[in-house]
């Protein structure tokens, strides 16, 4: 079952198919049995690069805080 529609917001995001899967192995990574709240983590990221609060490079390889 789909919870939410991540696959639409990348591609409105026109996030790459092979950064997306980068992107979803880390945040399944975070989330590994709980799909709703994967999927959920997932649109957000792609809604935060298309929204331009994050850039696709950054969301891939967040810097470290100092």
């Amino acid at each position: 079952m789909r919870h939410f529609d991540y696959k639409a917001v990348a591609q409105e995001a026109k996030i790459p198919a092979d950064k997306l899967n980068f992107l979803a192995k880390a945040v399944r990574e975070e989330f590994p049995t709980d799909d709703m709240m994967y999927e959920l983590h997932l649109m957000r990221v792609c809604s935060a690069i298309q929204s331009g609060y994050v850039s696709l490079e950054d969301a891939i390889h967040p810097r470290k805080a100092a």
